[in-house]
Order: C-alpha cells, then structure tokens, then sequence
C-alpha cells in the first residue's frame, strides 16, 4: 500500500462533499491509516454503536457512480462487492478511538488538521464575499446618486425654454 504522507496539503484531494457534508471515503481512510478495506469496515462494524449516521453513511450507487468519473477507485480484483462508506469529520475522529496504532494518530492529527483548514477557507471566503457585496453595495448607493444627479440635470435642460439666439454679425437697415 502507498502511504501517503499526512499533512493537510496531501490530504485535501480525499476530502469531497456529498450530501451536503465534508467527507473522506472508507478505502482513502485505509489507505491512509495502513490497513485493508475490509479491516477498516470490520473494525466499524464491531463498534457500530459509535458511527451514527451523522458520522458514517454509505454511499448510494448514483452517489459512487458521480465519483468513480472524478476519482480513481481502486477495485480488488475488477469487482467491488459493496459501495464505499462515508466518514464526516465526527466520524474520522470516532475512527482514532477504534484504529489504535501509531500511524492511526498520525493520520488522524492530520486529518482533523487538514478539516479545520478547509472550515477557515470557507470561513474566509465568506468574509471576502461579505465584504465585497458590502462594497458593491456602497458604490453602488454612491453611484446611484450620481446617476439620480445626471437624470436631473438632463430633465432640466429639457424643460428649460430655448430663447431665440442673435445672430453674429451685421445687421443689415
């Protein structure tokens, strides 16, 4: 198994989205933590009183198909015999209390580092968001004034009544 080294910059291209969570998949968390699929699901599975759905949830078929086109998913032997489970970020935590072995803190501590980061960025980017709508907003009040200003001046110089202009030059007896 290739191990990839835990820090939060290797660890962001296993953190996807679905359902409207921030999750990591079962076989990205076995590769990560050393261990087979299958040892990481067993382990789950003798303590499932700890996975509620809001920690742990398996994937639907259209939910696995949507990212089998994004990602490579390996496959043992060509054949996957159940759709992956999906950890939220509760639930990789929940993983370091049932996975005990060194690489498992490791892998974890990154983890949970790498989950922060990514809430500061979204944190960050809705300030800038905020911010830059707060700025639309004031120039646009302040651009509304100048426009209301122009719109004045021009309805003005419409009602205003043409006086005949003199004519330049000689005139003539």
């Amino acid at each position: 198994m290739t191990h990839v080294v835990p820090r939060p910059e290797t660890l962001v291209p296993f953190v996807f989205t679905i359902r409207g969570e921030r999750v990591m998949l079962s076989q990205h968390l076995a590769e990560l933590y050393g261990v087979s699929v299958s040892a990481l699901n067993q382990a789950v599975s003798r303590n499932a009183e700890r996975f509620p759905e809001d920690f742990m949830f398996q994937l639907s078929a259209a939910e696995f198909g949507g990212l089998k086109s994004q990602i490579v998913i390996s496959k043992r032997g060509g054949i996957r015999r159940a759709l992956p489970y999906a950890f939220t970020e509760q639930g990789v935590a929940m993983l370091s209390s049932v996975l005990r072995s060194p690489r498992a803190v490791e892998v974890n501590i990154a983890i949970m580092r790498t989950f922060v980061q990514l809430r500061r960025l979204m944190d960050s980017n809705r300030q800038l968001a905020r911010k830059i709508e707060a700025l639309k907003n004031r120039y646009d009040e302040q651009f509304a004034v100048v426009f209301d200003a122009i719109k004045r001046l021009i309805a003005e110089e419409g009602t205003r009544k043409v006086q005949p202009r003199r004519s330049i030059g000689f005139v003539g007896a």
